[in-house]
C-alpha cells in the first residue's frame, strides 16, 4: 500500500518504498520490532568526512540486507541533497533475480 495515497503499489515502487522506510526507521522505535530500521538516523549531524560516509554505507548495507530480502545490494552511494536534511541514496543490486539500479531520496529531519 502506498504511504501516501493508500493505493495499492506493486514492484519497483513498493521495493523503493520499503527501502525508504527502512533506512528512516531508527533502531528500536517499532514496539514489536525493535530491530527494525537502521543506523542511518543516528548518523545525523556527524561530521562529514570519509569515516562517517563509510558507516552510512555500512548503516545502509546492513539494514537492506536484514530487512529487504527481494533486493541483494551489491552498491551503495549517496548524494547530498539540494536541501539541508536531504539526501539520495543510489543502489545497484538484484531485484527478483533481476538487475536493478534505483535511487530514492531521503528526508532526514523534520518535513519542513
Amino acid at each position: 500500500m502506498n504511504r501516501h495515497t493508500g493505493r495499492r503499489v506493486t514492484g519497483i515502487a513498493h521495493l523503493k518504498q520499503s527501502v525508504a522506510d527502512i533506512l528512516t526507521t531508527p533502531l528500536g522505535t517499532r514496539l514489536e520490532r525493535r530491530t527494525y530500521g537502521s543506523l542511518l538516523p543516528s548518523l545525523i549531524d556527524q561530521p562529514d568526512n570519509g569515516a562517517t560516509r563509510l558507516r552510512c554505507y555500512s548503516a545502509i548495507a546492513s539494514a537492506l540486507m536484514k530487512w529487504e530480502p527481494r533486493l541483494r545490494v551489491t552498491r551503495v552511494g549517496i548524494t547530498s541533497g539540494n536541501q539541508p536534511g536531504q539526501a539520495s541514496v543510489d543502489l545497484e543490486g538484484e531485484y527478483l533475480g533481476q538487475a536493478v539500479s534505483l535511487s530514492t531520496s531521503l528526508q532526514m529531519r523534520g518535513a519542513a
